[in-house]
């Protein structure tokens, strides 16, 4: 556990004007500018794994997804597109197979060309228990994947799920046949060289300071990466963060503080931009087994002490959409109905917390993440406590990195923990990560209820967006009525860039996507 800086808001209040230059190092005043054809992206957390199987978070992912590859991808603007596929896959009418047909220009950095018995093995590989692959449960019901020819492969299902195409696009990546036991899981994790077939290829990891690869030069995409290294480098303190983008040392940077955005993107030689993202959201992980969050009507006083309105106004300056549901306001499937029950409204808060077994307010831990993911939730956690304050809760903030903050979660250790979440804007992943039993945060809350359950499983079998409307719809209304996890709103992911570097997006998917970008 680490501890919030004492002058922390002063030192963001400073970031971006001349007081910056007062608070750098010395280093950093005196290095020389960025150059070249490297291109340099800073990210806030310090990754843990580049193992596309393993993915903790986000930010993860731009490094394995710079050298894994897959079927299927979600492009910059949240499109589904075929990757190392020619085209999506066909379906049967049943909904249970799908036929892939590969690209026959794929190479793997290691000089093999990849073929169906490459995708055989990553999917066998993935899906056996004994591997323990922390994604694994988000692909159990594939049956079976069958080779059909060189270049075609037959995932089969054991019932309809549609949503397995999603979850590949961030969980999942395809390396050669027979590797794995040739190298091991630890080669994955730390210095895949030549595993992937992706437009970078892995070079060198210096722990607690950066991650740089190099270019493909045999990249099926012709004339991709225009640049010639990448350097992730991971600098958690905002201001630091910012102050390597003034001074050139970096292109691009993730997670802007959210109080300095507005002002940083105008600045001269600097571009900004910020985009919903598809499912990105600023969760309360409440331990349902532990009190005083074992009470619903707890649950709920907490749910509609909250104004998520001014958190989303005033603390994050429009990055963040209020919402109490686990559906975004801009999603079709959001539940108007369900968002009034837990919204804010102080005087039901407090009838809730009089029906409690804590009708004069309760002490609670919460747990929260020392680097910012997207948004830094420290802001939401110091404006929480005031709010909570006010029908008698008091709220202790404890400060973990990442890695260690995760783990407490998925392990329920934890009393309550807030924390950004991010989906691959499928409307069931959230719910089934956090709410349902058998996922990797099922532990985060600890409720499991049949009824919603049976929903979930219903909306499987569902591929009309009416009728899976109704079912989405349904299964809020019981998580409003049982407040089994708290909900802030749903996230906009922004990035700061230099004017020097070409064809960025925002990415609605990932943190940063740079496979295309100019430098």
């Amino acid at each position: 556990m680490v501890n919030l800086p004492t002058d922390r808001r002063q030192f963001l209040t400073a970031g971006a004007g001349g007081a910056l230059a007062a608070m750098l190092p010395t280093s950093l005043l005196y290095a020389q500018p960025n150059a070249g054809k490297t291109l340099t992206i800073v990210l806030p957390s310090n990754p843990i794994t580049i193992d596309p199987i393993n993915q903790l978070n986000h930010d993860a992912m731009v490094l394995g997804q710079t050298v894994f590859e897959n079927l299927v991808e979600f492009d910059v603007d949240g499109v589904l597109k075929p990757q190392l596929a020619k085209d999506l896959p066909t379906i049967s009418a049943d909904k249970k197979t799908y036929t892939f047909e590969l690209r026959d220009d794929v190479t793997f950095h290691n000089g093999k060309k990849m073929t169906a018995e490459d995708v055989k093995y990553s999917f066998d590989y993935l899906l056996d228990a004994n591997n323990k692959a922390l994604r694994r449960p988000l692909f159990t019901k594939i049956a079976k994947v069958t080779v059909l020819d060189p270049l075609k492969v037959q995932v089969d299902l054991s019932e309809p799920y549609g949503q397995w195409l999603y979850f590949l696009t961030k969980y999942m990546g395809i390396f050669p046949a027979g590797s794995r036991k040739e190298h091991g899981d630890d080669y994955f994790k730390s210095k895949p060289a030549g595993m992937g077939t992706g437009f970078g290829m892995f070079e060198e990891w210096k722990p607690n300071d950066s991650i740089s690869f190099k270019k493909n030069p045999n990249y099926w995409r012709k004339g991709l990466p225009a640049w010639d290294r990448l350097v992730v480098k991971m600098i958690p303190e905002d201001a630091t963060r910012v102050a390597y983008l003034l001074t050139n040392q970096v292109d691009i940077i993730s997670a802007p503080p959210a109080r300095e955005f507005n002002r940083l993107k105008t600045m001269p030689g600097i571009t900004g931009a910020s985009r919903p993202t598809l499912g990105g959201a600023l969760l309360m992980f409440t331990n349902n087994l532990k009190p005083p969050l074992d009470d619903l009507n707890f649950r709920k006083a907490l749910s509609c002490a909250i104004d998520r309105k001014t958190i989303g106004d005033k603390v994050y300056y429009g990055l963040l959409d209020p919402a109490a549901v686990l559906a975004p306001p801009r999603g079709w499937w959001f539940n108007a109905e369900a968002e009034k029950e837990l919204g804010f409204d102080l005087d039901r808060a407090k009838e809730f917390l009089a029906k409690s077994k804590y009708p004069t307010g309760a002490e609670i831990d919460i747990s929260i993440q020392a680097e910012p993911y997207l948004l830094d939730t420290k802001d939401a956690a110091i404006f929480l406590q005031a709010q909570l304050a006010k029908i008698g809760v008091k709220i202790n903030l404890k400060v973990y990195e990442f890695s260690v903050l995760i783990q407490q979660i998925a392990r329920g250790e934890h009393q309550m923990a807030m924390q950004v979440f991010m989906s691959p804007g499928e409307a069931t992943y959230i719910i089934a990560n956090t709410v349902m039993p058998g996922q990797f945060l099922s532990k985060s809350t600890g409720y499991d209820n049949p009824e919603l359950n049976a929903l979930m499983a219903a909306s499987f079998l569902e591929t009309e967006e009416a009728k899976l409307k109704d079912l989405y719809g349904k299964m809020q209304a019981i998580l409003a009525r049982d407040a089994p996890i708290g909900v802030l709103g749903f996230v906009h992911a922004s990035n700061l860039w230099r004017q020097g570097v070409q064809d960025f997006k925002v990415n609605q998917a990932l943190t940063m996507s740079v496979g295309e970008v100019k430098v």
